[in-house]
């Protein structure tokens, strides 16, 4: 047999080690995601094409279409189970009724007359004319968990209901949005006539009625629309003279001239990546971000010009809906030990209602979810960081720094606590259910003049974004997710955080 010469073996070997190395350390795909994919997803999302993605208008719904087909394009499958007339889906219907501008009427409380658009504003039910005893019940919740029994010896039948806004626990304006039709609901069940609530949130009373006052969206009530709601007023509770007249008479007259209001539809769109581990994949990390914008014209509740009419929300939440699309495109090429789901969510802008539903209605178990990585933002002020609510409390702090020194970029945790940021993006839906879920943001130290300049403006377009910040950032978005679906243990809550209780019983069943 012929010898081959030792310095062609030496060097075979070295050829072959060296391959093997390579592959060995081959960097994933999120590392040669490119700029221009990034910035295409942008360029489309905030298209003024879209008209601000409204929730229930046909920009929202073509965002939706966008979101579902680059999800098959790039390999993902629907959630197993999730169909529609027997046919798989990436959609997740999510019903809503969609109301008219705040009407006109008057509240009569004594000698006090509470001025409809002034002093209330309505933010349920038809047009009603009722003089009724008017019965105070605390919240207007029941919970046996939480020893919540604000009805107990009560009787409401045919009555008004006087509630203080939000919960015992909470009294952020988005927890106010997500109780009132609980509170609603309930207090009719009990037989009321009609609610009163009294708004107590840290929220100017003048932003509310802004915000309120003109055509909103709220989860409807009922999948057929046959079940009438009662009325309900937000009251500016934080005027003294109108909760002492409302504590202080026996009976109420409430005129309303009602809300208008139809059902509609809009969706939250999933997307599933099976994991490789055997004994992992049948646990999941969950990506989200919210898609959904204000619109245009009056609905932005900002100024606007003939020229510009139009909130394209390229920084809430475009931006974070591309790092989802960037999270799919390199998890689906390489996928990791757990499996990965990703929901880009809708309504967010109108109270993180797509989140609440998805929360109360998930198409794969809670308890299998080990973390939850969302992603919004008002916009950013350093492209030099990312910002996370959340990052010392859920467990996954280093994965975060790793993956965000990959490309170049530090963290900074909890800006501008004074906000309670944590609790007002679609992140609090799963963390109320015990899962770990911090919210991953564009890079900002505080709110200032350069987030406030563009946030829900008309200026917030694609020609305004840094597209190598927006590379980078979803580059460490999708690497973060990574790092943490190939961890051996799953994250925790630290102890003593106010949703640990929750995930102990999450992950206990």
């Amino acid at each position: 047999m012929r010898k081959l010469p030792l310095l062609l073996i030496s060097t075979c070997f070295l050829v072959n080690y060296q391959a093997f190395s390579q592959k060995k350390t081959a960097l994933p795909p999120e590392f040669s995601i490119k700029k221009s994919d990034t910035e295409a997803h942008m360029r489309f999302l905030a298209a003024d094409e879209l008209l601000g993605r409204r929730t229930g208008e046909q920009g929202n719904l073509v965002a939706a279409r966008y979101i579902a087909e680059q999800f098959r394009k790039l390999g993902l499958i629907p959630v197993p189970g999730n169909t529609t007339s027997g046919t798989s889906t990436y959609y997740q219907n999510v019903p809503f009724e969609k109301m008219g501008a705040n009407g006109g009427g008057e509240i009569l409380a004594g000698e006090e007359k509470l001025k409809n658009g002034e002093d209330w504003i309505l933010m349920n039910g038809e047009a009603t004319d009722i003089t009724a005893p008017l019965v105070y019940a605390s919240f207007g919740l029941e919970n046996a968990a939480k020893g919540w029994d604000d009805y107990k010896d009560l009787d409401v039948k045919g009555k008004i209901v006087l509630l203080q806004s939000g919960t015992p626990d909470v009294q952020t304006p988005s927890e106010i949005i997500a109780s009132s039709t609980e509170k609603r609901k309930l207090a009719a069940e009990k037989g009321a006539v009609a609610v009163i609530e009294l708004f107590n949130a840290p929220m100017p009373w003048n932003m509310v009625n802004r915000y309120f006052a003109g055509e909103r969206i709220a989860l409807a009530d009922a999948k057929d629309g046959s079940k009438k709601s009662i009325p309900h007023a937000w009251v500016n509770g934080k005027e003294a003279k109108i909760t002492r007249a409302l504590r202080a008479v026996q009976t109420v007259t409430f005129k309303t001239s009602g809300r208008k209001s139809q059902l509609v539809n809009s969706y939250n769109v999933a997307g599933y990546i099976q994991g490789t581990d055997p004994a992992l994949k049948s646990e999941y990390i969950l990506l989200s971000a919210h898609y959904d914008h204000v619109g245009v014209g009056k609905q932005g509740g900002q100024a606007y010009t003939p020229e510009d009419s139009i909130f394209n929300g390229a920084r809430d939440n475009a931006f974070g809906t591309v790092a989802l699309l960037t999270a799919a495109e390199a998890l689906a090429k390489n996928p990791p030990k757990r499996s990965v789901l990703i929901v880009a969510l809708t309504a967010e802008e109108v109270g993180l209602l797509g989140g609440r539903y998805y929360a109360a209605h998930p198409l794969l178990p809670l308890n299998k979810c080990i973390f939850n990585l969302n992603s919004d933002g008002a916009g950013y002020n350093d492209t030099t960081i990312v910002s996370v609510m959340g990052l010392s409390r859920t467990g996954a702090k280093t994965e975060i720094e790793t993956a965000s020194k990959a490309f170049g970029l530090g963290v900074f945790a909890d800006p501008s606590p004074e906000q309670g940021l944590f609790d007002r993006s679609d992140n609090v839906s799963f963390a109320k259910e015990g899962i770990p879920a911090p919210t991953f943001t564009p890079g900002f130290k505080e709110f200032n003049g350069d987030i406030m300049k563009n946030y829900h403006q008309v200026s917030d377009n694609p020609e305004t974004v840094d597209f190598n910040y927006l590379l980078k950032f979803c580059q460490a978005y999708t690497y973060t997710a990574r790092l943490i679906a190939d961890r051996k243990t799953a994250p925790q809550w630290i102890s003593g955080d106010k949703y640990e209780a929750a995930a102990k019983k999450l992950y206990s069943k």
